[in-house]
């Protein structure tokens, strides 16, 4: 981009406000082309910034950050902020490791006002920051951004519900276009598509303000009258939406491309001193075409080259996530109790298979993770077979269903624990490290945990017909490229290989690649290991115990959190049963993992496959010298 762009000139919001109108467009451009040379390059969210360009513009035009604050939801489509307020300089490190986050943090800057990574979540800080703004005397504005597809979360409607009773300067802006991560589906996408339709309000709006304009006397105080209260015009021509009858004003629909309409709704916004909703309409992956074809592919990308688009299959089909859904699609063509769930994440999941070949049992419920859990319960107490395919991350948001709706009674229901294990460059909101340890702390729930595609089909067949209560079958992001010989280490519970010697390496799922080929090594510099791979990690087989007591030195590789862990659990055992050897655990260790490709991570974990051979030449040698 040239030197004397206008972005180049942009340090912080006060630049912004610095710029006629007659430039702001130019701005946008200049932003759309920084978004997605950036993203082609870093990977990231690109769609969903590139529908907000003008959006956050308007925001930084109308609004002061950081006195005053915006809380984004979700946090992915903040680049544009990102740009504004002093970060364009480090633009290029984004997702990258030590760069900028994909999402909101405030450890990056002054003016993220809350961190962001799940959906939901805006409103309720938003509220909270408003309030404890109102304690203290305080005179700014909060404002939170979220977009339709977040509405379909339950704590959206909680925050709404509490807002709506008070008083509270709280602007909640809702970024209407119509996907999330999968297209929008339920009551409520239909609601806002039938409000989006009324627009004549604004533009009857505009007219009735110009005519009052001129109007001698009294036309400039009836402008402010009706822009301080609900106009009873309004009230006439359009029936009340859900968002006022919970004790909201509410302004739209607004083109969220129109920078002129956003700037003069946002300042309207300012004058009521009373929650206000302002409905904005965009349009996802605005201004790059491939994006606006197919924003659904867009919405978080690998790099690409930015000439041609991505010529990557965003739900790429060799993947644990896209064997899992075949798998599944494959067992219910002969069963026909088999349900699918998913919390809109159907292509992120593998489900597109189901939902093409059995769609009547195929459950989208939206970003409802809670519910999820709960219906799939319903649907196990009434004589169905359901699976719940979700991100580990976004798991935890169910994690009270799952013990208390589910767990309590034995309720039958497969959870298919995506992403498990360290995900890379989305960073610590996105890491799938807590499943085992969130899980396996709830009596009776059972925990598969397969490192290759055919123990995930073993494991899938076992979890629906032979076992009981909540079983979770998790499995990492990414495709099976292992380097063993698949039927060897393929077992329902455990694959026990004695490689002589007084050492033995324990671990489970994708860990197990790195782990085989470090006991190669070890062997090669003379250190005779012993193998255990895990399947079912919880419970654990008790002749697992009877195998590791037979050894001097244990060593665990965990690719999870350690408290509570698997390694923990079985040490624990160790300890109480008497075993006299010395154990060694790597795991991770009261810590998030930040932003890194997945392979630097693990790395830094002590988790790749030079670590574990580092680690266990220098334990054995330790401890032999001491003896």
């Amino acid at each position: 981009m040239a030197d004397k762009s206008l972005l180049s000139g942009i340090d912080s919001p006060a630049d912004v406000k610095k710029l006629t109108p007659q430039q702001l467009p130019q701005l946008c451009e200049e932003i759309r082309q920084v978004l997605i040379h950036t993203v082609s390059q870093t990977g990231g969210h690109l769609a969903s910034n590139l529908g907000v360009v003008e959006l956050t513009v308007a925001l930084h035009r109308v609004f002061d950050s950081p006195e005053d604050k915006f809380v984004w939801d979700v946090g992915h489509q903040s680049y544009t902020h990102k740009l504004l307020t002093g970060r364009r300089e480090r633009f290029a490190s984004l997702r990258q490791e030590g760069g900028l986050s994909g999402f909101t943090r405030r450890s990056e800057s002054e003016h993220d006002a809350f961190i962001a990574g799940h959906s939901s979540t805006s409103i309720s800080a938003a509220l909270g920051m408003t309030r404890a703004g109102q304690l203290q005397k305080k005179q700014n504005y909060v404002v939170a951004i979220i977009g339709d597809g977040a509405l379909t979360g339950g704590m959206a409607y909680e925050a709404l519900n509490d807002a709506g009773k008070g008083n509270d300067r709280l602007i909640v802006i809702l970024n209407h276009n119509d996907m999330s991560i999968s297209k929008n589906v339920g009551a409520f996408a239909k609601y806002l598509s039938n409000i989006r339709g009324r627009k004549g309000y604004l533009r009857m709006k505009r007219s009735v303000e110009k005519t009052l304009d001129k109007t001698p006397v009294i036309g400039k105080r009836l402008k402010n009258a009706l822009l301080s209260s609900k106009s009873a015009l309004k009230e006439l021509i359009f029936r009340s939406t859900i968002f006022e009858s919970l004790g909201f004003t509410y302004l739209g629909p607004v083109d969220g491309h129109n920078l002129r309409d956003l700037t003069e709704t946002l300042e309207n916004a300012k004058n009521f001193d009373k929650p206000v909703l302002i409905h904005v309409c965009t349009k996802k992956g605005k201004g790059y075409s491939f994006a606006e074809q197919n924003p659904g592919a867009y919405h978080g990308v690998s790099n690409f080259d930015a000439q041609k688009g991505s010529d990557e299959d965003n739900y790429c089909e060799d993947s644990f996530s896209c064997e899992f859904g075949r798998e599944l699609s494959r067992i219910a063509d002969q069963d026909d109790k088999i349900c699918a769930v998913t919390a809109a994440m159907k292509y992120g999941t593998g489900l597109q298979y189901f939902a093409r070949d059995h769609r009547e049992r195929f459950f989208d419920v939206g970003i409802a993770e809670q519910h999820a859990v709960t219906f799939s319960a319903g649907l196990a107490v009434s004589g169905m077979l359901p699976v719940f395919c979700v991100y580990s991350t976004f798991l935890q948001r169910a994690y009270d269903q799952i013990l208390h709706d589910a767990a309590i009674e034995k309720t039958h229901i497969v959870l298919g624990v995506d992403r498990a294990g360290v995900v890379g460059e989305d960073g610590e909101t996105h890491q799938g490290v807590f499943d085992v340890s969130l899980l396996s702390a709830i009596p009776g729930v059972t925990i598969f945990s397969p490192s290759s595609y055919l123990e995930l089909r073993n494991c899938l067949h076992t979890a629906l017909y032979r076992t009981q209560g909540v079983v979770a079958v998790r499995y990492p992001r990414g495709n099976d490229r292992h380097p063993y010989d698949e039927e060897a280490f393929s077992s329902d519970n455990y694959v026990y290989q004695n490689g002589g010697g007084d050492v033995i390496l324990l671990t489970y799922g994708r860990e197990f690649w790195a782990v085989y080929q470090a006991a190669q090594c070890l062997r090669e510099h003379g250190v005779a290991v012993s193998l255990l791979k895990l399947t079912r990690i919880c419970p654990v087989d008790g002749e697992v115990m009877d195998i590791l007591t037979g050894y001097s030195y244990v060593f665990f590789f965990e690719e999870g959190v350690w408290s509570g862990g698997v390694s923990q659990n079985l040490l624990t055992r160790l300890a109480m049963a008497g075993w006299q050897g010395h154990a060694d655990i790597t795991a991770i260790d009261d810590r998030f993992i930040p932003q890194a490709k997945v392979q630097r991570a693990l790395q830094i974990l002590g988790l790749d496959v030079d670590s574990i051979v580092q680690k266990v030449l220098m334990q054995v040698k330790r401890v032999s010298e001491a003896m």
